[in-house]
């Protein structure tokens, strides 16, 4: 199910706990970009692509004109079918119905929008320059523009955030009728201003408590965990997003953008001003090896299966099953779902996932 991912590097002011590859912008500069972007498409053009997905940054910064404009560029170049899934992320704070018709008749059908967190402190906390009130008004105008397929991305483990905090933020975006929700465990990242002031986070333990009881009070508001981070009304998982963890081909188009493809890793350089005179992707090596393969299907809830692994790489792909079902013997049994042919992550054994797969994957 191969996709396209478009890195739009502008926002209007940096998040205190981002650290993606982000830039002032003006309206020059924009329409350079989005000429370079459509230059760079041509590249791979021909290609058949399910998915197509526009983050960020901030893209709705740059118009939904502009945006319609390089989904059709790309609908010109590859193959794209009708049905496919086709995001962008936007910021509750720039956008209203007229935006969102005039996505609506350009081709999306999906948006991704950061709620964060429908508690004013928390909101100011994470300097973000919307409401609670501004992110429902933004569902709405979606809603009344023809989307039916909404995402909205909390925050947890915040400073002085609490279980009550996090119920009332789920409560509240799932109470907006979206179809999905993503709830991300904030990291204080090197060389962003969280970092820089010191930000003290929850211990581990309550981070932890707040993740199980985020797992559980979505599955009790319809929302079914299918990856580490991810949360669906059925028949409402991430296409887009689920290439990547199935270990699919896609294409990345902007600076600090990556891709794989053709069995090969790639990425453009987080830097503006070589994308936009015409700088080329770096070459990060082979990819689509059976310990890559194993590490991204075990971050959803369904696994790793030995279908799967012998599909993908024949012989060796079920011998390396079964050494990944050995190496579990000695792993705490409440951390993984152990099956003859499915080895899976617990919710406990999500939060300890990189411990688990260097030992998963030992000998491999």
């Amino acid at each position: 199910m191969p996709g396209l991912y478009i890195h739009i590097p502008f926002c209007a002011r940096k998040c205190p706990y981002c650290d993606f590859y982000s830039r002032p912008a003006s309206a020059p500069v924009m329409e350079a970009y989005t000429r370079q972007a459509s230059a760079v498409l041509e590249r791979w053009a021909g290609a058949s692509l399910q998915t197509v997905y526009f983050g960020g940054g901030t893209p709705d910064l740059v118009g939904a004109k502009r945006l319609a404009g390089l989904l059709v560029d790309a609908q010109k170049m590859f193959s794209i079918p009708p049905d496919a899934e086709i995001t962008t992320e936007a910021n509750p704070t720039r956008v209203d119905k007229a935006f969102f018709s005039e996505l609506r008749r350009g081709g999306f059908n999906r948006l991704s929008m950061g709620l964060q967190s429908a508690d004013e402190d928390e909101l100011r906390l994470l300097g973000r320059a919307h409401s609670p009130e501004d992110a429902a008004q933004a569902v709405r105008d979606a809603q009344a523009a023809g989307f039916q397929n909404l995402s909205l991305d909390l925050m947890l483990g915040l400073p002085g955030g609490s279980k009550e905090k996090l119920r009332r933020s789920m409560e509240f975006a799932a109470g907006l009728g979206v179809q999905h929700i993503s709830a991300y465990i904030l990291k204080i990242e090197p060389g962003t201003p969280f970092a820089s002031q010191g930000v003290v986070l929850p211990d581990g333990d309550e981070v932890a408590d707040q993740y199980l009881f985020c797992v559980e009070e979505l599955a009790r508001l319809g929302f079914a965990q299918y990856e580490i981070s991810n949360f669906a009304r059925p028949g409402f998982e991430s296409r887009h997003n689920l290439t990547y963890w199935r270990g699919d081909e896609y294409i990345g188009i902007g600076p600090g953008a990556h891709s794989f493809w053709s069995g090969r890793r790639f990425y453009f350089p987080r830097d503006l001003q070589a994308f936009l005179q015409g700088g080329s992707p770096v070459d990060d090596g082979p990819g689509g090896s059976i310990e890559e393969f194993a590490m991204l299907n075990l971050r959803l809830t369904w696994g790793l299966l030995r279908a799967d692994c012998l599909e993908k790489f024949g012989g060796a792909g079920s011998a390396a099953f079964d050494r990944i079902q050995q190496n579990a013997r000695a792993c705490p049994p409440h951390l993984l779902r152990r099956e003859l042919e499915r080895l899976s992550f617990t919710p406990e054994g999500f939060l300890v996932s990189n411990a688990l797969l260097v030992r998963l994957l030992e000998g491999l």
